[in-house]
């Protein structure tokens, strides 16, 4: 497959998408057109309202017809294989050498994918990836296949599976009506039912399922090498006749609990589910993820590690109010909740870059800061309130801290999260909490 890079935010008209496919040797051929097609179905197919506002087409005069993609990052594959790879607008102080900055933007991406419920694996380790020549796809085959490694070092589940033979050893039970068919003038033989501890059970057979599909897709030589090597312990397991039912079949519990993360990612091959996975009618696929979420459940787990020496909860997503108390309506559900049990520190993240022009409010918007007052107005004791952005060029030259205060003690302060050098950023963050 081929494949080439955009950053959210990018503007991109069919010539600029053509030139970065003739840069990588790769034919055009309607690409452009696919693109649209994927995003007008995906905002008609997917359950999410943001994704009209954030996967969006625009006409204007200089470009003509352009799309962008805000606050959704990761891997589009076209129909005919194109595959776009959307990296987050993450600003990074270049290397020596005047790299583009991508390797890096892909390794705070994949440091922030960590946090995420899919990628608990212990296998799922992206500092020892060899980032600069892989795109995502490849990334995240790698991953997958460091976590099938872990789970054949310690061993392959086996279960029980029941199987009829014709046999001439009596064991398990006589399945009499087949035994009679079969047997009528053998005597030495027996129809029987009985089971046997075998490697055969429905989440191997996914996993090579799995690793079929990926030794085809994948363009990465050492994927592939590993793929083969992975399937030698398979051999002895069939390959699954019926993907959906198979994973019906799967309970994960404390005796298989190994397999979860290899589950839940082996639906992401097999049936393109997870995430904000999409597939329709164009024949395009795509692995996608929100920005504002992700960036949300990132600072909350890196808080909250700092957080591990005081006596302060961190809480995300909290449910405790409502902006009416009768009745209650308007459940008010702030990101982040750092608490003493004697007073609330809210917290809510914004994946947007600041700018510093302080004429139009350095681009904070009204509605968050109405969002913000109303949080503290409704949670006891919480006077001081935190708005948490992503730590940009711009916004690094800042002499002051910004904070905005109102006169019946309201203060909303501002803190840019530097996604490089993220443990300082939040060790910063957690000397103005305690």
């Amino acid at each position: 497959m081929k494949s080439i890079s955009v950053r959210e935010f990018e503007k991109i008209n069919k010539r600029s998408l053509e030139d970065k496919m003739l840069a990588n040797g790769i034919s055009c051929d309607s690409a452009f057109e696919k693109l649209v097609a994927f995003i007008e179905e995906f905002k008609e197919t997917t359950d999410s309202e943001d994704a009209f506002q954030f996967m969006s087409i625009k006409k204007n005069r200089e470009l003509g017809e352009y799309v962008t993609f805000k606050n959704y990052v990761g891997l589009i594959e076209l129909d005919g294989g194109l595959q776009i790879e959307v990296l987050p607008k993450i600003d990074v102080r270049l290397e020596e050498d005047g790299k583009d900055g991508d390797r890096k933007i892909k390794q705070i991406f994949l440091n922030m994918l960590k946090t995420m419920k899919d990628f608990e694996g212990k296998a799922f380790n992206m500092s020892n990836l060899k980032v600069d020549n892989m795109n995502l796809y490849e990334i995240f085959i790698s991953l997958y296949l460091q976590e099938v490694y872990c789970v054949v070092k310690r061993g392959l589940k086996s279960a029980y599976n029941t199987i009829d033979e014709n046999i001439s050893v009596l064991k398990g039970k006589i399945k009499f009506k087949e035994h009679i068919a079969k047997n009528i003038t053998s005597k030495d033989k027996f129809y029987v039912e009985h089971d046997e501890y075998l490697l055969n059970r429905p989440e191997n057979r996914l996993i090579k399922n799995t690793l079929l599909l990926l030794v085809k897709e994948s363009n990465n030589n050492n994927n592939k090498k590993k793929c083969k090597q992975l399937l030698n312990y398979f051999e002895t397991i069939d390959i699954s006749h019926n993907i959906d039912a198979d994973f019906a079949a799967i309970s994960i519990s404390r005796s298989n609990k190994e397999y979860d993360t290899l589950m839940r990612w082996s639906k992401v091959y097999l049936q393109h589910k997870s995430f904000d996975t999409f597939t329709g009618q164009t024949k395009a696929k795509a692995l996608l993820f929100q920005m504002d979420k992700l960036f949300e459940t990132y600072v909350a787990k890196l808080l909250r590690d700092a957080m591990e020496d005081t006596h302060y909860d961190v809480l995300t997503q909290d449910e405790g109010y409502y902006l009416f108390d009768e009745p209650e309506k308007f459940k008010l559900i702030p990101d982040i909740v750092v608490s003493d049990n004697s007073h609330n520190i809210i917290l809510d993240t914004k994946w947007k870059n600041l700018n510093s022009n302080e004429r139009h409010n350095y681009g904070i918007s009204q509605a968050d800061m109405y969002q913000m007052y109303t949080y503290s107005k409704k949670y006891d004791n919480a006077p001081v309130i935190y708005l948490l952005y992503p730590l940009n060029k711009d916004m690094a030259e800042l002499k002051e801290d910004l904070s905005f205060k109102s006169e019946d003690n309201v203060t909303v302060n501002v803190f840019f999260v530097d996604l490089e050098n993220p443990v300082i950023s939040i060790d910063e963050l957690k000397s103005k909490l305690v």
